[in-house]
């Protein structure tokens, strides 16, 4: 009788085998040419600076942006089961759903007055 964990063990060596081999083929054979640009640090679209480093502050930006994946990722992760078994919940699956909408919607609204949604 064969082991069932086989195929599992032969796919991911496949798959540990074929992303070691493109980053060393890319060692490879890739062209070498550094620049200035190409080893500059890239924050966001925002040129980094000495200050935001050591001792500034970023900008609101960026935890506002982290903010808004985070409530619409969450809210799909669990309005979907939610949907699905719509029917077996009955009025405590209503009541649970309504209580965490209206709890993510507090860094939604808290989100639109900082002005995360204004694209400069």
């Amino acid at each position: 009788m064969t082991n069932p964990y086989i195929p599992i063990i032969v796919m991911a060596s496949l798959a540990l085998l074929m992303a070691v081999g493109g980053i060393a083929a890319s060692a490879v054979i890739g062209p070498k040419r550094y620049n200035k640009v190409k080893v500059d640090a890239y924050e966001c679209g925002i040129q980094p600076s000495p200050h935001a480093v050591g001792m500034g502050r970023f900008p609101i930006k960026y935890y506002l942006v982290a903010m808004t994946f985070i409530i619409f990722d969450i809210e799909v992760v669990f309005l979907y089961p939610w949907a699905v078994a719509f029917g077996e919940l009955a009025l405590f699956g209503v009541v649970a759903m309504m209580t965490f909408l209206v709890l993510i919607t507090v860094p939604f609204v808290y989100e639109w007055r900082r002005g995360g949604f204004e694209w400069d």
